[in-house]
């Protein structure tokens, strides 16, 4: 079937798949990348520095994605910076991890992947890029079994951008911005010979590239195809960017591609309500607790903040309270959205549990005992009946704090199936012939439940697997001509 026709298949957003033009492009390019994320400014800086001329090509007016969404994390094993704080890490241990937690339901190549690149593309964004990175201490992420989580300064996916649009440029790569790709032109044997570009003022432009890089993220700003994949998310709040309307998965699948655990996504129990503001779940993981409006503890906080967001969702309302006392408050101000959350009046403050009911208007004798039983758990006086070990944080003690919190869908770990390169694979195993696909495009290493999610596998594929994919697209464009 040509692609064209296979293009008529897909519903959800407005991607299409076309013949290429007769009369040839407005330009050409040898890389392509589709997406100013994390994974797509990795993928130009790679494809840059193999030595093949890129652009990356930005619906926004100025590129943010989801990335600026996030808290900038990147996992790695094996870094210099983990060496040099003297953390024992690898990546093998670092892919059992991530296994355990997807409960052995992902890619296995693809994972062995990821955490055998984490550390020397975290070193090399370091030192041939200039991106401030530094290893995140005093605290692990439920899953790692190791300090591996690398942020910047104000530990803010802005921040994170920031820095790549900055190599970028020192790189002399051009991202052009106010630019939506609407359509891919293609052979019938799925070869993409270039792409359509809609720009504000109504003009479209053509782009024959020799390699093109999807990293576009998912479909989480597609209501319908969250309700189809997701239904358990669908309504709820998307805290990622609107953009990501499933473009690359339509994209793919009309050139013949195969995709894989398109129910896999990344959930957050935790964002301040209604002022939409990550509470980092370092909080849960040190030692606080959610309660639900009637003062009572619904879950073990442990597990992780992707699968919370249906508990909190599951809740009355939707609605939880982060409970947290001074030391976790300490530990929030490190971060900068925490810091936004008490500039915005998100996080409130109490010197005793009256004080804090009357705030939050949450029943105070509930609460009381929930803390008290808490207490006695930290004590090891009494189990948890959720199953979480609280004798390894120090117990909660006044004064209070609490944060109104909903659940969340941050963004969907299914995606277009790739190899090793990156490249874009049939339902058969073979590759399409210059197609490749990171980040949030391309199936992620969560499997297919929010309880795969294992901290940061989102930028982890979009950073290891931008480069994966920027080196092989810049191969890939070596050895072919327009």
């Amino acid at each position: 079937m040509a692609a064209a026709d296979n293009a008529a298949r897909i519903q959800g957003p407005a991607a299409r798949v076309s013949p290429a033009p007769a009369g040839g492009f407005d330009l050409n390019v040898p890389v392509a990348v589709i997406g100013a994320g994390a994974c797509g400014l990795v993928a130009a800086l790679a494809a840059r520095e193999a030595g093949a001329e890129v652009v990356v090509l930005e619906r926004d007016a100025v590129p943010r994605g989801s990335t600026a969404l996030s808290s900038g994390m990147i996992p790695a094993a094996g870094s210099k910076a983990q060496a040099a704080a003297g953390v024992a890490d690898d990546p093998a241990r670092f892919a059992a991890d991530i296994m355990a937690k997807n409960g052995g339901r992902a890619d296995r190549g693809i994972v062995a992947l990821l955490a055998e690149r984490s550390g020397p593309t975290v070193d090399w964004l370091t030192e041939r890029w200039a991106v401030p990175l530094s290893l995140v201490t005093g605290f692990r992420y439920p899953g790692h079994s190791a300090l591996r989580m690398h942020a910047p300064p104000g530990r803010t996916g802005a921040e994170l951008v920031a820095a790549l649009l900055a190599a970028a440029e020192a790189a002399q790569i051009p991202v052009v911005t106010s630019a939506t790709v609407t359509t891919l032109f293609a052979d019938d044997d799925g070869r993409v010979r270039g792409l359509a570009i809609a720009r504000p003022d109504g003009r479209v432009e053509t782009l024959g590239c020799a390699a093109l890089v999807l990293a576009c993220n998912g479909y989480g700003g597609n209501p319908g195809m969250v309700a189809r994949h997701i239904p358990q998310m669908a309504g709820a709040m998307y805290f990622g960017h609107a953009g990501n309307r499933g473009d690359a998965l339509a994209w793919g699948q009309a050139l013949g591609a195969a995709a894989a655990d398109l129910s896999g996504h990344q959930g957050h129990g935790s964002v301040a309500h209604p002022h939409g503001i990550l509470i980092t779940w370092a909080l849960m993981s040190e030692g606080g607790i959610q309660v639900n409006r009637d003062g009572r503890r619904f879950a073990n906080e442990h597990r992780g903040y992707s699968e919370a967001a249906a508990d909190v969702l599951a809740q009355p309302g939707g609605i939880a309270w982060c409970i947290l006392d001074a030391r976790l408050h300490r530990l929030g101000m490190e971060f900068e959205d925490y810091r936004n959350a008490v500039a915005a009046g998100a996080v409130l403050s109490a010197p005793d549990i009256p004080a804090l009911a009357g705030l939050t208007g949450l029943p105070a004798d509930a609460l009381g005992e929930t803390l008290a039983a808490c207490a006695a758990m930290a004590a090891g006086r009494a189990t948890d009946p959720f199953g979480r070990d609280f004798t390894t944080r120090p117990p909660l003690a006044p004064p209070w704090h609490a944060v109104r919190v909903t659940g969340a869908l941050f963004h969907t770990q299914g995606g277009l199936v790739v190899d090793r390169q990156g490249r874009v694979l049939r339902p058969d195993g073979t590759a399409l012939p210059n197609l490749f696909a990171g980040g949030g495009a391309a199936r992620g290493v969560s499997g297919p439940e929010a309880a795969g999610y294992l901290s940061g596998n989102g930028l982890l594929s979009a950073v290891v697997l931008g480069r994966v994919c920027g080196e092989a697209a810049a191969a890939c464009a070596r050895a072919r001509a327009f």
